[in-house]
């Protein structure tokens, strides 16, 4: 469900353009910031009434690349871009801009959603401990270990010996 709903995205734009109150105005009315009226009176203004309805969805690399370029061609900021593609968050056009920036036109075309998929076998851990500590571990396992089995062969030759004496008598 969206956080808020179109009816109170209609309210505070009809509130703006038709009655002329402010930003603020219109947002205390309906109980939002003043920037989210801001951008929803952009979205209304860019694509009417279908710019309030919120949609989600998976963009192409072509289309981030064409967006990220339509900016800076353009010389918008990223909240004119959000409006004018009608992108909902514009943290996502930001994400964008700064991946082709930073690893270039190519990393858009990459869906990096999600946990990082772990390819191959897993690879064994390496130790943190020390070599010799390490060593002294090992030991002291395969020492308990004898000693279990040295005590479970007692055990059953004790009881061995019970039952044949409880069978004699």
């Amino acid at each position: 469900m969206a956080k808020y709903s179109y009816e109170q995205k209609h309210e505070a734009v009809l509130g703006v353009i038709e009655k002329g109150l402010s930003f603020s105005a219109a947002g205390e009315i309906v109980g939002v910031s003043k920037w989210n009226v801001q951008k929803w009176v952009r979205l209304y203004n860019e694509h009417g009434v279908e710019g309030l309805v919120r949609k989600n969805g998976t963009y192409d690399g072509q289309f981030k690349i064409s967006v990220i370029e339509y900016m800076h061609a353009n010389h918008l900021s990223v909240i004119e871009t959000t409006a004018k593609f009608g992108i909902p968050s514009h943290s996502t056009v930001q994400k964008w801009e700064r991946i082709y920036y930073e690893e270039g036109r190519d990393a858009l075309f990459r869906d990096n959603r999600g946990r990082a998929k772990i390819s191959g076998e897993k690879k064994p851990k390496k130790s943190k401990l020390n070599k010799n500590f390490e060593e002294d571990l090992i030991a002291e396992c395969q020492r308990l270990r004898m000693e279990n089995a040295y005590l479970k062969k007692l055990n059953a030759l004790v009881q061995e010996r019970v039952q044949r004496e409880n069978g004699k008598k």
